[in-house]
C-alpha cells in the first residue's frame, strides 16, 4: 500500500502506517513518479481532496498545498503494472457550485480507464 500526497498526518497515523507497512509519500516530497512504477495488480483509490481546493473546491475538507490537476494526472500516467480497480472518493456535489470538481474527477476517471484500457 502506497499513500500518496498526505498533507497532514498525527504522531498516531505516521506509527500505525509504520506498523502496518504503509508506504507514505507526503506532499512535501513530491513528485515521486517513481514510485508509481510497481507491479500490478494496481487498485488505485483517488481522493478527490488530495488535489488542492483550486483545483477541486467541490470536497468537505479543504487543505491548501495539494497537488494540482496536472501533477494528478502525471502521478497517474507513470503508473506501469495493470490497474485491475479504481475508485474516486471525497468528491461532495454540494460544495461543487461550478462543476469544477466534478470534471477533474471525469478527467481522472477517464485517465484511469484509458489505462486500464490499454494494459
Amino acid at each position: 500500500l502506497i499513500q500518496l500526497g498526505i498533507r497532514t498526518a498525527s504522531g498516531h497515523q505516521r506509527e500505525q502506517s509504520k506498523n502496518f507497512g504503509v508506504e507514505v509519500v507526503e506532499m512535501r516530497y513530491l513528485p515521486a513518479l517513481d514510485r508509481m512504477k510497481v507491479d500490478g495488480p494496481i487498485y488505485i483509490s483517488f481522493d478527490i481532496d488530495a488535489l488542492d481546493p483550486a483545483f477541486a473546491p467541490g470536497i468537505s475538507h479543504r487543505e491548501p498545498g495539494g497537488m494540482s490537476t496536472r501533477e494528478a494526472l502525471a502521478h497517474l500516467q507513470a503508473i506501469t503494472g495493470k490497474i485491475a480497480g479504481a475508485d474516486i472518493v471525497e468528491y461532495n456535489p454540494a460544495q461543487d457550485n461550478t462543476q469544477i470538481t466534478a470534471t477533474v474527477a471525469a478527467k481522472l476517471l477517464k485517465e484511469i480507464l484509458g489505462k486500464m484500457i490499454s494494459n
